[in-house]
């Protein structure tokens, strides 16, 4: 067996991309997007009790010091996935869904951003993930909060911004942003992600059933702050 620079086994990676060169920075970043890979499968299976660098090395195809320079700990590798996911998973919700135009149906854009949120957060990985952090939130509190501010407080800060502008073109009547963000957000949420994170990934309902809970929980959220609260939505 040959040793690598950091003193470990050379793995087959590191052999077939040596430091230096013109793409150096390239294999740094195929190698860092390795280890997030097999660091997120890792961690979501095992915990993060159940998880060790030799494994998410072993699997990323790198060696145990190339994933250290790269992270740090394990603990640093652990703050990065929950970072990356949630952000990710928010970035899909806010910043994919244009705008509703003047003369487009609000009530067929609300249930397209409730169905789309529903679908994005009630995936099994980000509901694996929920789970491991609360399970480790006396251990690591401020991941607790990383999953949080990028997770349900970014989601009510885009539709309170959302609702805000909706009421200023008079399509909505919204008094305070953030109270009728929160109403959606749990008229929508609260229900199929409640009962997904108590009784597993069996639990989450079908795309059928959550284009109803989208319609349904637009109909009431409407039926409170729509222009014209007598009339149906539909």
């Amino acid at each position: 067996m040959t040793t690598s620079t950091t003193g470990g086994p050379t793995t087959v990676a590191d052999t077939q991309n040596p430091p230096g060169g013109t793409d150096g920075r390239g294999r740094s970043a195929r190698k860092r997007r390795a280890v997030l890979d097999a660091a997120r499968e890792v961690f979501l299976r095992g915990g993060y009790l159940g998880t060790n660098m030799d494994e998410i090395a072993a699997l990323s195809g790198v060696s145990k010091q190339t994933v250290y320079k790269h992270f740090g700990s394990k603990e640093a590798l652990f703050v990065e996935i929950v970072t990356s996911m949630t952000t990710g998973a928010g970035d899909t919700v806010h910043d994919r869904l244009p705008e509703p135009a003047e003369g487009d149906d609000l009530a067929e854009y609300l249930r397209e951003y409730a169905y789309r949120q529903l679908t994005v957060v009630l995936t099994p990985d980000l509901m694996r993930l929920r789970r491991l952090v609360i399970g480790e939130v006396s251990r690591f509190p401020e991941l607790a909060r990383v999953l949080h501010e990028g997770g349900p407080a970014r989601a009510m800060r885009a539709m309170a911004a959302l609702f805000e502008r909706l009421a200023g073109e008079g399509r909505l009547a919204v008094d305070d942003p953030e109270t009728a963000a929160s109403h959606f957000n749990w008229l929508v949420m609260a229900e199929p992600v409640n009962r997904a994170m108590l009784l597993g990934d069996g639990a989450i309902p079908s795309q059928e059933e959550l284009r109803r809970h989208a319609e349904d929980g637009v109909r009431v959220f409407l039926a409170a702050y729509g222009r014209d609260t007598g009339r149906s939505p539909e």
